[in-house]
């Protein structure tokens, strides 16, 4: 079972420590909602805490592997492009994810991408409100 496998068999089954298991300790997560990465395996981590107990119906609906360059330094990394659908409250997400991997086959940089802008914005809202509920970010000002 490659790299991709592992993470969509660790993310079907909410399994934070395959996903601890899965995940370099450096690892980059580019967010559709903010410009700078999410950086470190214990951040990361705690993001897909929250990204579990968020997405609804969510499901993996296809992928591609190949290689692509990477955001942190434009190298050439073996990758995987996952599909997927989801719901986030009332709103139907599609989106991607895309998965560089290190040498040791461990993932290294994680991009996820979604559609349309409505589902992005409750989407964003929603994580916000989770990482703030476990403390891994500050509320936002006026709250």
């Amino acid at each position: 079972m490659n790299a991709a496998d592992r993470f969509r068999a660790a993310v079907d089954n909410k399994d934070l420590t395959a996903l601890d298991d899965l995940f370099t300790e450096d690892i980059r997560f580019y967010s559709p909602v903010k410009f700078t990465p999410f950086e470190g395996k214990p951040m990361v981590l705690g993001l897909f805490g929250v990204l579990l107990r968020t997405f609804e119906d969510f499901r993996y609906v296809g992928d591609y592997t190949g290689t692509a360059q990477t955001s942190a330094d434009g190298t050439s990394a073996p990758s995987a492009v996952l599909l997927f659908r989801a719901r986030v409250g009332d709103k139907e997400i599609h989106g991607i994810d895309l998965l560089h991997l290190d040498d040791d086959g461990r993932i290294k940089e994680f991009t996820v991408m979604v559609r349309p802008q409505s589902a992005v914005h409750a989407l964003g809202e929603a994580v916000l409100t989770g990482l703030v509920e476990d403390g891994l970010a500050p509320a936002p000002a006026g709250q």
